[in-house]
């Protein structure tokens, strides 16, 4: 029995749908990179091909501790963000008495702008801020002194290198911990509580609980969240700008914009569009060995 396929007409066809998705990021995401690439490897004076602005990339000053930064924060701040994330997505999940409110108060931060939260901490980190006054009702500021890590009332904001970045990294999860968490949380009002009840009943501990049977089956939740936020750390800079102020705790992002707010020029210019190529090519690879390394795992790929 012969059979004839008969051709779809175009506006039936599926590809249709992903259309407006497809112009969509040809012209605001794919038009944008491909020009950037076309500047990077252009010479200043509009001759043709060079490697000029890449080696002038590699050779600024600021460019070593930029990547540093970047990568300690990400890395860091999706640990230790995690780590709080499933550890409050399990407590509400329990469903205690209290947990609505207690979800609710650890939503607000989530509701506040970026910009917002770097004033907020920018006037507490002061000399006179809401911070060092907190310690010093609370007694906190006496047993600081007295274990010897603070001599007086101090300005936080005087921090710089490693220190700053990790001061950053605390501030990024009290504004960005929300938002991991109710993604996990979300993929565990989904789990069958059966399944850690039967492994309770056969005398697993709560820990092996959610470490053999909650966490790989919450999987592509955890992926989804792990992934959107180790982008967004490679992005970070406007918390550094706002509480630092530009090229004290440089980051490659930051960069970018402070070559392109304190600078004028070809030259300057030039510098930003090959750091704001350098991020794109980072979280491109960095999402590309997330993702591959994830489909290795659920392979059995060691």
């Amino acid at each position: 029995m012969n059979s004839t396929k008969t051709k779809k007409p175009f506006f039936k066809s599926p590809y249709l749908l992903v259309l407006p998705a497809l112009l969509f990021y040809s012209i605001f995401w794919a038009y944008p990179v491909f020009t950037a690439i076309r500047e990077v490897f252009t010479a200043i004076d509009g001759g043709g091909f060079t490697l000029d602005n890449v080696f002038a990339l590699f050779h600024d000053k600021k460019f070593e501790a930029a990547v540093t930064n970047t990568l300690v924060f990400a890395l860091v701040s999706i640990s230790l963000q995690f780590v709080l994330a499933l550890a409050l997505a399990l407590i509400i999940n329990r469903n205690f008495k209290g947990s609505s409110i207690f979800l609710f108060v650890m939503m607000i931060p989530m509701a506040i702008p970026i910009s917002a939260v770097g004033v907020i901490w920018n006037t507490g980190l002061t000399q006179y801020g809401w911070l060092n006054s907190f310690l010093d009702i609370t007694g906190l500021q006496a047993i600081l002194e007295w274990l010897g890590i603070l001599d007086g009332l101090h300005l936080w904001t005087d921090v710089s290198g490693m220190n700053a970045v990790m001061f950053l990294i605390l501030i990024d999860t009290w504004t960005v911990l929300p938002s991991v968490m109710i993604i996990i949380l979300a993929g565990l009002q989904n789990l069958n509580k059966e399944y850690s009840e039967a492994a309770l009943v056969f005398g697993a501990n709560r820990f092996q609980t959610v470490k053999d049977i909650v966490i790989p089956i919450i999987k592509p939740t955890i992926i989804t969240a792990l992934l959107l936020r180790i982008i967004s750390g490679v992005q970070v800079w406007l918390i550094s700008v706002m509480i630092f102020d530009f090229d004290k705790v440089p980051f490659l992002v930051e960069r970018i914009v402070y070559y392109t707010k304190f600078y004028y020029g070809e030259e300057a210019y030039k510098l930003s569009v090959s750091y704001s190529l350098f991020v794109v090519l980072i979280v491109m690879g960095i999402a590309y060995l997330f993702l591959r390394a994830n489909r290795k795992a659920e392979r059995g790929v060691v």
